[in-house]
């Protein structure tokens, strides 16, 4: 029983329309499901990913309008990564970054491979990370439809970053309860902070790690607009979600229990710095209830919400995802 990598991060936006925008014409990714988040039907559920929104390729977004700015801090998910095939995919990137007036940093390297800092609209910290001299996890394919030539096109997550205030303890977590392995250390980009972890499972590689930073000069996040509301790693299928439903209850971890969430089944549980993790599975997908020629186009509901259709959708500004 091992946890295959990372399957998507959730973040948060204050506008859909101007997500969308952003992540589809700029980033090219694929709009692969529009729906609602279902603990609270009144809002979008966005999900992006590669040409079919394999696991590991998934960024999601909740939308709340009217939510403040995110108050960047410890208990956090700091920084998303997305991959792309090599150090000359870079170059494309920081070019189209400038023609788009992404805010972006220089090249450079991080735990061993070329990355790129940007930040979206919202603020949201990313990272495009090099695949040149990448092994382990399989990265997903870029969409054909998409704006960005497939070459340089984004083809999944690779790390995640988790600001802490003790590492000690979330790095306990991740190796002793879930069965992350330590690959190394990275100096912190923050003069006189400690070294940054670099954990590891299933087949390793850039879509298998996660860097635990320790920061002792920030407050507590307070998550808004432009933070990472949490991560959820590949578990291969329901049985063995249910495997890890009881090592998480023997643990005496407060946790979900089993979740239905139709596309994926779920387990949800903080880690002790207060850091929401989630464990899904890599199925049923996102095919289930939309031909994958029109994924992402109209709302999409589950079965258990289907019949509450016209409600939701008279509480929802309309989006439109329709290609032109």
């Amino acid at each position: 029983m091992q946890l295959k990598g990372i399957h998507h991060v959730s973040a948060m936006t204050a506008e859909a329309p101007r997500n969308f925008d952003f992540y589809t014409k700029v980033l090219g990714l694929r709009l692969v499901k529009k729906t609602v988040n279902q603990d609270d039907t009144s809002v979008y559920h966005l999900f992006y990913g590669d040409e079919k929104g394999n696991p590991g390729t998934e960024l999601t977004f909740f939308e709340f309008p009217m939510l403040a700015r995110n108050r960047e801090g410890i208990s956090s998910i700091s920084s998303i990564s997305l991959r792309v095939a090599g150090d000359e995919a870079l170059a494309y990137w920081k070019r189209r970054f400038a023609e788009h007036g992404v805010d972006h940093d220089e090249i450079v390297d991080r735990a061993g491979r070329m990355t790129l800092a940007f930040r979206d609209p919202e603020g949201q910290r990313l990272v495009l990370v090099s695949d040149e001299h990448n092994t382990g996890v399989a990265s997903g394919t870029p969409w054909d439809k998409s704006p960005v030539p497939a070459e340089y096109g984004i083809r999944g997550l690779g790390p995640v970053q988790l600001t802490v205030g003790q590492a000690e303890f979330t790095v306990a977590v991740l190796t002793q309860l879930m069965g992350f392995r330590l690959k190394g250390y990275y100096p912190s980009f923050v003069k006189g902070q400690p070294d940054v972890v670099v954990l590891e499972t299933g087949e390793g590689g850039s879509g298998a790690e996660v860097h635990v930073e320790e920061r002792h000069d920030l407050p507590r996040e307070q998550l808004g607009r432009g933070g990472v509301h949490h991560v959820a790693f590949r578990v291969d299928n329901d049985e063995e979600l249910h495997q890890w439903i009881r090592r998480i209850r023997e643990a005496k971890l407060a946790n979900s229990g089993f979740v239905d969430r139709f596309y994926f089944r779920s387990l949800y549980f903080r880690e002790p710095n207060g850091i929401l993790f989630e464990l899904a599975t890599d199925g049923p997908g996102f095919d289930t209830d939309e031909d994958l020629q029109n994924l992402g186009e109209s709302l999409a509901l589950p079965p258990f919400l289907e019949s509450q259709r016209e409600r939701i959708e008279a509480r929802l500004k309309p989006l439109n995802t329709k290609p032109n």
